[in-house]
């Protein structure tokens, strides 16, 4: 996958598809459209996954708390989803077990009793069965556990995945299938004919070129900027999402001493929270508060920093601090927006729209990245009867996605960086054979080395050193610190590779530096919660 290929092939249009956003959902799109043989464009004005796609809790799952909700055919859909998930791409989706400590007869019964039928929701789908353990099973499960009055436990699997390298894959799996996926492509406006929208204005941010590019319908999958990129067709001025965001701690993988996750279904605000493995670290959320507009670099705020510490504190013997924190990050998650647009957002389902707005231009909001395959085929379902095209059946719902090939299923969630690149990974061993000091780590707190950034630039369109850091790898995520003593590094490694002259990689360096910042611990308030939803 190159960028330079991609670029080039803009301007072999018009094209049948044309997406807008390079998150899930519009990469979920693209894969659709291009393997139903339509003509398939993908523009994103940043890098892929780069807003929430790459700042999740890490989960595919079908939403315990829906089930607590009565929301029975959302649950029961993305179960099924998660399974296909995981069949379709084993090296990138695992399952992982949650525990749930229980204080009370009550509590195990309740969960125990409503966890069974998230398992028969799931069928044939169904991942390892629930279990009821004592406290002594659920210590030896997580010994971190809180142990005061423990009486028993109930443990169910769920999924967990990556969510930067999903969004790659589907990208490369989508240019598999003739797709063209264009990174840093900014759209800047509609094309119009006869009252529609029939193309878009847009701008290859690294060189300024402008380009006229025409499609028989435009899908607008631009997630928290949906209803900037509606405004440019003269939309409607009501909103079409709610914007919530979401915050996460990651702490040393030790918070836990297990492979399995603690999970609390109702926190003293009525929340859930967890503390999930992940690549050898743990993550602790999440938070839920409204925001009135989209943010391209959102932060937690000291204050969810102090309520994500306090809450761990709750349900962990050896209780955590500011200084245990490697790094922090948060994602805006675009939710539908209600008729009457006063719910929390804690309360709003994920459950997605897809409706023509303005004519030629189909929007689709809500959803989430299990359910993202399901999203994708409503949207091109819709959007090939918007630009009367010939009717073809989706073809996703078995299709292997890129690096499936060749890959062993993952069996938990551990440091196994390598493992993610599927059937790619001994081809990234490659490197090293033919270049032995790229096998160098870039860090020696971070599992990844210099060829994972070479690779990064020649096989997967990675344009900076965040690219390479936040999302080709994960290093910004796992320790913010050390991502950003790599940075010189990964500058010095992608200047070779893109041709950069020493003012371009200082240049790269200081962004990196400013992009990273947020990541690092804040000094949270003592005691403070954050803002509740309005």
């Amino acid at each position: 996958m190159y960028r330079d290929t991609m670029i080039n092939a803009l301007d072999d249009g018009p094209w049948d598809i044309l997406v807008v956003g390079g998150g899930c959902v519009g990469l979920g799109v693209a894969v659709d459209a291009a393997t139903r043989g339509y003509r398939t464009l993908l523009l994103e004005r940043g890098d892929f996954g780069q807003g929430t796609s790459s700042r999740s809790t890490k989960l595919i799952h079908g939403g315990v708390r829906y089930l607590r909700q009565g929301r029975v055919r959302l649950v029961r859909e993305a179960l099924r989803e998660r399974a296909r998930l995981h069949r379709n791409a084993p090296h990138l989706v695992w399952p992982l077990d949650f525990v749930i400590p229980c204080y009370g007869v009550r509590e195990r019964l309740a969960y125990g009793v409503g966890l069974r039928a998230y398992d028969a929701l799931a069928g044939r789908d169904a991942f390892p069965p629930v279990r009821i353990v004592s406290g002594a099973g659920v210590l030896e499960r997580v010994p971190n556990a809180r142990r005061d009055r423990l009486r028993s436990g109930v443990i169910y699997s769920d999924g967990q995945f990556d969510d930067a390298r999903l969004a790659l894959s589907l990208a490369q799996t989508a240019v598999e299938h003739g797709a063209i996926v264009a990174n840093y492509v900014r759209v800047d406006g509609f094309i119009t004919s006869a009252g529609r929208v029939a193309g878009v204005l847009a701008t290859d941010t690294e060189t300024g070129h402008t380009r006229e590019l025409q499609a028989r319908v435009v899908v607008n999958a631009a997630g928290p900027w949906a209803d900037q990129l509606l405004s440019f067709g003269s939309a409607p001025a009501r909103p079409s999402v709610t914007l919530s965001r979401g915050s996460h701690l990651v702490l040393p993988g030790d918070s836990l001493g297990s492979t399995a996750a603690l999970m609390v279904p109702t926190t003293d605000d009525g929340r859930v929270f967890f503390a999930v493995p992940w690549l050898g670290r743990v993550i602790v959320g999440t938070t839920d508060v409204q925001v009135p507009q989209p943010d391209a670099d959102p932060a937690p705020s000291p204050d969810e920093e102090a309520f994500l510490l306090r809450h761990a504190s709750q349900y962990l013997d050896r209780a955590p601090d500011a200084s245990d924190v490697l790094s922090r990050f948060a994602g805006l998650r675009a939710l539908a927006r209600p008729d009457d647009g006063g719910r929390h957002t804690k309360s709003i389902s994920r459950e997605h729209s897809v409706s023509e707005k303005t004519p030629g231009l189909v929007t689709v909001v809500g959803g989430k990245w299990t359910t993202y395959r399901k999203v994708a085929q409503d949207a091109v379902d819709i959007g090939a009867a918007v630009a009367g095209l010939a009717r073809r059946p989706c073809l996703t719902d078995a299709l292997a996605l890129h690096g499936a090939a060749g890959a062993a299923p993952r069996a938990e969630s551990n440091a196994d960086v390598e493992a993610l690149y599927g059937g790619e990974a001994a081809a990234l061993r490659e490197l090293t054979r033919d270049r032995p000091e790229l096998s160098a780590q870039l860090h020696p707190d971070l599992p990844y080395t210099h060829a994972h950034a070479v690779w990064a630039a020649r096989h997967e369109m990675a344009r900076t050193v965040e690219d390479v850091l936040a999302r080709r790898t994960r290093a910004l995520l796992l320790d913010a610190a050390a991502a950003m003593d790599a940075g010189k590094t990964v500058a010095r490694l992608l200047a070779a590779e893109l041709g950069w002259d020493e003012d371009r990689e200082r240049t790269e360096l200081v962004e990196f530096r400013r992009i990273a910042a947020p990541y690092l611990p804040s000094e949270p308030t003592s005691g403070a919660r954050p803002a509740s939803s309005p």
